[in-house]
């Protein structure tokens, strides 16, 4: 039997001396297997590299620019009401810490943001923050709530939802994914929604106006149209009714007595709910609440009112509120604008280096056709094939 030595394999040979045909391991002999396609192997100079340099800069900084200065354009509030609980006055309104607070606007803003607490009988807690707007701006106008340290990029916590139960299936207990666990069934009925990105909603409560003062209209906000339309798809009104299910455990300040057939969420049309599902990839994240998109906003002083229920302390992260405007890339980040830049001015370097090599000390490059490397292997076997040869032939 007949042996081949290829890649450090045994390889039987197709013949066999009982006549039955072997299976060979052989790779087929085409270009693709043997590697024998052809390549384009460019040989760099000087020459050739500067001008691909040069054009990398010559594109990238005009770019890089741009990107900076539209996110610069972008005018913006943050203010950090994490402790608004524990450091506000209930009887008036005090200056909010320069920690807690970072805006960027055209003009200077004279009176900084402060903040009041408010308690009623129901106990439920608001936060009052006024802010002013040193300069009127253009449509449109959003406002996010930012948390930081809050990790929704977690496996297990992406993965804990029942998608046949958010389209509006009547699934029963025991039937339910279950990655959902251990949010899935509370005696004998399932949870709906379960999992633990429905349990952990957000559900800081934000009025839907911006209070004017001083002679200031009140500026209109609005909750429709935040989520993303093709989220549309993946939540549809439910057919439970409301003695197969229960409300997620933290959702007992909304739906104290559970469910009834009255108040069943319609999470097909809960743009809030569709936006905390679609979860963010980083540990620090912005998302949408309100917006405003046909309006601008006057220049003045004006108080949000916020219902203070969703807690950070036990995580360790914080939680803000964004007023901001936008630009054609998006809120104001610089990352991407200095990172063309960078790329840019490297590119600008290393092509500057390269001319002063060339025009300093110039070297002259080999005739390329010298480089045939098949033509080297056809001597080199011709060689190795006479050294087999006895010298009284060759003579």
């Amino acid at each position: 039997m007949a042996l081949f030595f290829r890649r450090k394999k045994v390889i039987l040979d197709d013949s066999d001396p009982n006549g039955q045909r072997k299976k060979s391991r052989k790779p087929p002999n085409t270009a693709f297997r043997q590697q024998r396609l052809k390549a384009w192997q460019p040989i760099l100079s000087p020459q050739s590299v500067l001008p691909l340099l040069i054009f990398v800069a010559c594109i990238f900084a005009p770019i890089g620019i741009g990107l900076i200065v539209s996110a610069t354009n972008v005018q913006d509030l943050v203010i950090d009401y994490s402790d608004c609980h524990k450091d506000a006055n209930t009887n008036d309104f005090t200056e909010i810490p320069s920690k807690f607070v970072h805006y960027h606007f055209k003009k200077p803003v004279h009176v900084k943001p402060r903040w009041k607490l408010e308690e009623d009988e129901s106990d439920t807690t608001t936060c009052q923050i006024e802010f002013q707007v040193p300069n009127r701006i253009k449509q449109s106008v959003y406002l996010y709530y930012k948390l930081t340290n809050f990790y929704q990029n977690h496996r297990k916590y992406v993965e804990s939802l029942d998608i046949s139960q958010l389209k509006g299936q009547a699934i029963d207990a025991d039937q339910l994914d279950s990655s959902c666990d251990p949010l899935r069934e509370s005696d004998g009925r399932a949870i709906y929604p379960c999992g633990l990105i429905a349990n952990s909603m957000f559900n800081d409560t934000f009025s839907t106006s911006l209070k004017g003062s001083d002679g200031t209209e009140d500026y209109q906000l609005t909750n429709k149209g935040i989520a993303w339309g093709v989220d549309a798809q993946r939540f549809k009104k439910t057919s439970y009714n409301a003695s197969q299910i229960v409300p997620p455990p933290n959702w007992a300040k909304r739906f104290p007595d559970g469910y009834t057939d009255e108040n069943i969420p319609d999470i097909g049309s809960w743009d809030e709910f569709h936006v905390w599902m679609r979860t963010a990839a980083l540990p620090k994240f912005y998302k949408l609440a309100l917006k405003n998109e046909s309006g601008e906003l006057p220049n003045g002083t004006y108080t949000m009112n916020i219902g203070l229920n969703y807690p950070v302390s036990i995580f360790g992260g914080s939680k803000s509120i964004v007023v901001t405007t936008s630009s054609v890339i998006g809120g104001r980040n610089m990352s991407l604008g200095v990172l063309y830049c960078i790329v840019a001015g490297i590119s600008a370097l290393f092509a500057i280096i390269f001319l002063v090599k060339v025009i300093i000390q110039p070297r002259t490059m080999g005739d390329h056709s010298y480089l045939n490397f098949e033509s080297n292997m056809e001597n080199q076997g011709d060689q190795e094939s006479n050294a087999n040869v006895p010298l009284r032939e060759i003579l």
